[in-house]
Parts: structure tokens; C-alpha cells; sequence
């Protein structure tokens, strides 16, 4: 089976950079200043208490509460309404 090891340089195939496991213990969310769970699925860290995650590029966080995205499933905004 030619998987072909060394046509795996080009920029074109760049795989997700997985987070060094070094860097996770220095890591903690900026919001809450509790530390964060890296999440290899979907390579992001995740603050579980908070509900949001944040992405990692090229191996390096993005730890601006901007670039998080909320992780925890909230009630739709209608139940808000009204009666």
C-alpha cells in the first residue's frame, strides 16, 4: 500500500496541529482562570463550567473570549417570550 509518507509536506495538505500536551497545564481560560480540557475531536479547549471552547490554529490557542464558541446546548430564546 503506497501511502506516499513524504507528499505529506505540502501546505495543501496540512492536517489540524494538535495542541503541544505541554502548553495544557499553563493554559487556563482567561474568563474563569480555571484550567481548560483540550478536546482532540474537534481540537479546541473547553471550559466545561462556562460552557464555551476555545479553537486551536496551527497549534496555538486562540484564547480570546471572542473566538469561543458557546459548547453547552441552551433553550431556545422563544421560551423567553411573553405570555
Amino acid at each position: 500500500g503506497g501511502q506516499g509518507q513524504d507528499l505529506g509536506q505540502g501546505p495543501g495538505s496540512a492536517r489540524p496541529q494538535p495542541l503541544e500536551p505541554s502548553l495544557l497545564r499553563f493554559l487556563v481560560c482567561p474568563l474563569s482562570k480555571r484550567p481548560l480540557r483540550y478536546e482532540e475531536a474537534t481540537n479546541e479547549l473547553i471550559n466545561e463550567e462556562l460552557g464555551i471552547a476555545y479553537p486551536i490554529i496551527d497549534g496555538i490557542p486562540n484564547m480570546i473570549p471572542e473566538a469561543a464558541r458557546t459548547t453547552q446546548k441552551k433553550p431556545p430564546a422563544e421560551g423567553l417570550k411573553q405570555p
